[in-house]
């Protein structure tokens, strides 16, 4: 499989750095300093919901197995332990029931080393979400069965959590699109993890920015049902927005450079220039005033192997992309978003949300997905060391 290269540019403010792809920034993530995260709590901190997933365990369907592999998945779960194995102080917040699958929630969130303190317990008979996966093989598809209706997280309400002390030494708050779905994937006449999220922003430091991924998902709500709810809290709460091409053309119709938004749902796209993503992005800024965009952007050749890239742009016109278009070859795919995210969030973070830290959270972010994409199961159970050795390899 050939690999695309290019040149790769960083805007900065007042003048611009080509930098060749051999030399892009070089980064030792081993040698940062992550002491002063650890001064006060977490310095990250998510809420969402966990589903206990069910993967046959003998490569039978799932309707023919007796075997099944019991795994934690969920979008901002695998996000915090990513974080948190990278070093970074992370808590995670959610509403479970207090019986053995909310406990194994908790433990497995535990010995990753993210900080469990704000977990709400409900009654142990309470459902909490699950998830039926049958990993596809070339000419077969993955195909995934949510059973989430009335899931215990879904009722994560205002006045569950005290905030205020959950977010306390936080420098970056997150949650996906997924969460605010769950209401109406429940029929719910309110929504009450928006609620909490309401209620978190409210309290939380004034220098906490707020991240979220989009996460459109359509076995949860309908395009219409997800534009009334993510619209309104992108414009209003959301500084770094991480998204895809796919999501923003389908919900918004927004179009990526030479490609409009029909050619982008229909896969027919062919090269992406910079010029195409900046475009991209420009509309996003227009349409939410985020201060941050970051698209992540896959290539599935075929159920086994995909290829990878991603950009980020800020508002000021600072740019950086892949510089290369890498292949994977597939272990899992599940939660390769989440963890570039975290990578994406470390390299932010480490470098205090200046220019720099854009390309250092593309190329980490980068490393620690096509890890984790080899591995099974949703949880980056990858450490610094190896993403720094592909960051060296590369």
């Amino acid at each position: 499989m050939s690999m695309v290269r290019r040149e790769c540019r960083l805007t900065l403010r007042g003048g611009a750095v080509t930098i060749g792809c051999m030399s892009a920034p070089a980064y030792d993530i081993l040698k940062d300093d992550l002491s002063r995260f650890h001064q006060q709590g977490p310095a990250f901190v998510t809420f969402g919901e966990v589903m206990i997933r069910d993967t046959p365990a003998d490569l039978e369907r799932p309707e023919r197995t007796r075997l099944v592999h019991l795994s934690p998945a969920g979008s901002e779960y695998s996000l915090a332990v990513g974080l948190a194995r990278l070093g970074i102080p992370s808590a995670y917040v959610t509403r479970v029931p207090d019986n053995p699958y909310g406990q194994a929630v908790r433990n497995i969130a535990r010995e990753n080393g993210v900080n469990t303190d704000h977990f709400v317990w409900a009654p142990r008979t309470e459902p909490i979400g699950r998830m039926i996966y049958e990993i596809g093989r070339t000419p077969r598809r993955s195909v995934t069965v949510y059973q989430r209706k009335y899931s215990v997280a879904s009722k994560l309400d205002a006045g569950m959590v005290h905030w205020k002390d959950a977010l306390k030494s936080a420098r970056l708050f997150h949650t996906s699109g997924i969460t605010f779905g769950l209401a109406a994937h429940s029929n719910y006449d309110r929504n009450y993890c928006y609620e909490a999220f309401k209620e978190a922003v409210a309290q939380r430091p004034e220098s906490c920015l707020v991240g979220l991924d989009f996460n459109y998902r359509s076995a949860l709500w309908t395009v219409e049902q997800a534009r009334e709810v993510m619209t309104p809290i992108v414009a209003d709460h959301v500084d770094v927005l991480v998204t895809t091409l796919g999501n923003m053309a389908e919900l918004y119709g927004i179009g990526c450079g030479r490609y409009s938004a029909r050619q982008i749902i229909a896969g027919d796209i062919g090269r992406l220039e910079d010029d195409d993503l900046r475009l991209f992005a420009q509309h996003v800024h227009e349409m939410f005033k985020t201060t941050l965009v970051a698209v992540t952007i896959r290539y599935p050749d075929s159920c086994e192997q995909h290829r990878w890239e991603s950009a980020a742009v800020h508002a000021d016109g600072t740019f950086f992309r892949s510089p290369a278009v890498e292949p994977i070859t597939l272990c899992d795919r599940l939660g390769g978003g989440d963890v570039w995210t975290a990578g994406f969030y470390y390299g932010l973070l480490t470098e205090d949300f200046r220019p720099s830290g854009l390309a250092k959270g593309v190329l980490v972010g980068d490393a620690a997905t096509r890890l984790k994409q080899t591995l099974m199961f949703d949880l980056p159970i990858i450490d610094k060391s190896e993403v720094q050795a592909l960051l060296d390899s590369d």
